[in-house]
C-alpha cells in the first residue's frame, strides 16, 4: 500500500492503518529500535509505541516520507526506553557513537547550546545533501539507524576498513563544513 493511502487511513481513523503501517514497515522500524536497545521485548515495545504515536500525531501530521515520520518517532521512543533502562549507567554503545561524532557536532545538552539545534541540523542536512550516495548512506547507517560497522558493511558490500575509513574522512569533513558555517565546537 502507498504511503498516502496509509496517511489517508489514518486520517480516517480506521485500525486498518496501524495493520498497514505495520505489514510494510514493521520490520525497518523494529530493526532500528534493535540496534539501539539490543533486546527484543524492549524493540518491539517501542515500534508499539511508535505506532501509537503515529495514530496520536496523524492528523493533524501529513508527513511527506512516513517512513521517515515514523523512524523519528521510533529513534524518540527507543532513546527514551535506552535512558530508562541505563538511567545512572553509561554503556559503551551510545557513547561510542556520541564520542565519535563528539569532534565535529557540539554537545546540545548545555543551555546555550540548545538554540543551536536547529542550526546544526540544518546543517548536516546541507552537508549530508552534498556528498555522494554511497558515502551519505553508510553515514546515516552509522548515526542515524545505529548500525554496526560489521552490519554497514555487510549490506553495503565492502570492507569494514573502508567503513572505518569513509567515517573517518566525513567527520573531519562534516568538522570543517560546519565551522565555516559559524558553528563552533
Amino acid at each position: 500500500m502507498e504511503d498516502k493511502a496509509i496517511i489517508a487511513l489514518f486520517w480516517a481513523r480506521s485500525q486498518q492503518a496501524i495493520a498497514e503501517t505495520s505489514a510494510k514497515y514493521g520490520k525497518r522500524l523494529h530493526q532500528l529500535s534493535m540496534n539501539i536497545l539490543h533486546n527484543y521485548e524492549d524493540a518491539q515495545e517501542c515500534v508499539n509505541d511508535t505506532y501509537h504515536a503515529a495514530w496520536n500525531t496523524l492528523p493533524p501530521q501529513k508527513p511527506d516520507f512516513l517512513f521517515a515520520y515514523l523512524a523519528r518517532l521510533a529513534r524518540n521512543a527507543s532513546f527514551d526506553r535506552y535512558d530508562y533502562n541505563h538511567a545512572k549507567k553509561r554503556t559503551a554503545t551510545i557513547v561510542s557513537l556520541s564520542k565519535e561524532l563528539e569532534c565535529c557536532i557540539p554537545a546540545s545538552n548545555e543551555p546555550e547550546r540548545k538554540s543551536e539545534s536547529v542550526e546544526i541540523g540544518a546543517a548536516l542536512n546541507s552537508f549530508l545533501q552534498a556528498q555522494p550516495k554511497d558515502m551519505r548512506r553508510v553515514f546515516i547507517q552509522r548515526y542515524w539507524y545505529a548500525q554496526s560497522i560489521r552490519a554497514i558493511a555487510a549490506d553495503c558490500g565492502i570492507s569494514e576498513g573502508k567503513v572505518k575509513s569513509m567515517l573517518f574522512r566525513m567527520r573531519g569533513k562534516l568538522k570543517i563544513y560546519l565551522e565555516q558555517e559559524g558553528i563552533t565546537i
